[in-house]
């Protein structure tokens, strides 16, 4: 039902572009922007050994790189591109917007010159694991899903290696941040799935009501000719389009009047024409079927098949670091769920664990009230919370007399600690409720590290 768009087109080339971070994101808008013959320069204020190898990369293709320090001329453009890490409320960003240069982000930026169909997934939880069931559901022989955003690949790199290949058949499938939404200007996909919002970032957005805002930026340029898959059963989304001039499409358990529907033990379309049988969806757990719901939803507005869909339904096994079970040894599983940065997630983790688990929590909290998770605590199998990092003081007075906790100081002693009291039948479980980057470079890093602590104690 979607198809190529008209975008608003931004003319760049021989323009002076500046690029503020140079990670992941903003080498690829560089990469872009050269691509496009604009007149680039980076800065990242930051000198360390990865940023400097990195500016040394750039160098090499023929772009200005600055570290260690952000100079006067940088304000010498005609648009800043800034990474979702830089906060915009920052002296330097206000000082560009002051002198009128256009602040976008990389999202806004790559979105201007592509004309392929976009759909973007925001939510507080369930992100990773709906872009990716949605890609796999994507590839057909008339389409191929290419995926990116949030979830590591920036939109950027997708971009420019459609513009050199020439493809004409991509629908690109954007894992969409909070903080990517700040700084949108004419941003439009045509699909916008959003899944769930709880609380989240509040150091960052200093508001729930501000954090909800930014998530619901991404529809804001929307037309009648778009579309937007909500989740009907959160009590925020429900009432959150009732003027966008999009058609809505709810997705959800316990709803009937959905594109696709749970009757008893199978899941039908809105025709009543037979998907799939609960029993064979190869993921379990509550969280995952609404995240495959909302993927279904979102491809059948893609034109694609029920047979293709039920499929992934069938074989789609979740993501890395998205309650991955690691291994087995003595009785005791180990379980990494690295990618819980927020304490929604660590309560679906569990919430979805029947054995007494030993909950590894810790990293730096991004504005989280640990109080909350009390009554999941009391009412599950937490028998131990081994607290980590910069928020395990915290966290552990949260917790109180709650439930036992010890604190320690990084993962690896949280990791021996946990070994040395688990006992056969219990579950170990990385969950950390917070950001990685006290210890990490992000989450990824955190649960490669787990498992191989893990795996390396087992050898």
């Amino acid at each position: 039902m979607i198809s190529t768009t008209k975008r608003e087109k931004i003319k760049i080339k021989n323009k002076p572009v500046s690029i503020i971070g140079l990670g992941r994101s903003g080498i690829s808008a560089a990469k872009l922007a050269h691509h496009l013959g604009a007149q680039v320069k980076i800065s990242d204020s930051s000198n360390s050994i990865d940023i400097n190898n990195n500016a040394d990369k750039m160098l090499a293709k023929g772009i200005n790189v600055e570290t260690g320090h952000h100079s006067s001329a940088l304000y010498d453009s005609s648009l800043w591109i800034v990474s979702p890490g830089i906060d915009i409320n920052s002296d330097i960003i206000e000082k560009a917007k002051n002198l009128n240069i256009p602040v976008v982000g990389e999202i806004e930026f790559a979105s201007w010159f592509t004309n392929s169909p976009i759909i973007a997934v925001t939510g507080s939880n369930g992100k990773t694991t709906t872009v990716n069931a949605l890609c796999e559901m994507c590839q057909t022989e008339n389409q191929k899903g290419v995926l990116g955003g949030n979830i590591g690949t920036p939109f950027s790199y997708n971009v420019l290696n459609e513009l050199i290949q020439k493809s004409q058949n991509n629908i690109h499938i954007l894992e969409i941040s909070s903080f990517q939404m700040e700084t949108i200007i004419h941003f439009k996909p045509n699909i916008c799935v959003f899944l769930n919002i709880s609380p989240d970032h509040l150091n960052r957005h200093g508001t729930l009501e501000e954090y909800i805002k930014m998530k619901l930026n991404m529809a804001k340029n929307l037309n009648k000719d778009d579309f937007i898959v909500y989740n009907i059963n959160d009590s925020i989304l429900k009432n959150s389009f009732q003027k966008n001039p999009a058609k809505q499409f709810p997705f959800g358990i316990s709803n009937l009047d959905t594109t696709f529907c749970v009757n008893g033990i199978s899941i039908k379309d809105s025709y009543g024409n037979f998907l799939v049988r609960k029993n064979d969806i190869a993921i379990t757990g509550e969280h995952n079927l609404m995240n495959l719901l909302a993927a279904a939803t979102a491809a059948k507005l893609s034109n694609i098949p029920n047979k293709t869909i039920a499929g992934i339904f069938k074989s789609f096994n979740g993501v890395t670091h998205r309650l991955e079970n690691v291994l087995t040894k003595n009785s005791i599983t180990y379980i990494n769920d690295s990618k819980a940065t927020n304490l929604d997630s660590v309560i679906v983790a569990i919430k979805s664990i029947e054995k007494p688990i030993v909950l590894l929590m810790g990293g730096i909290n991004k504005g989280a009230d640990f109080r909350l998770i009390l009554p999941y605590i009391k009412s599950c199998h937490v028998k131990l919370i081994i607290t980590y990092g910069k928020a395990a003081g915290e966290i552990s007075t949260a917790l109180g007399d709650a439930v036992r906790s010890i604190k320690e100081i990084d993962l690896n002693s949280a990791v021996k600690s946990a070994q040395s009291m688990a006992i056969p039948g219990d579950a170990i479980l990385l969950s950390p409720g917070c950001a990685s980057f006290d210890q990490f470079k992000n989450f990824e890093e955190r649960g490669n590290l787990f498992k191989k602590l893990v795996s390396n104690n087992h050898d």
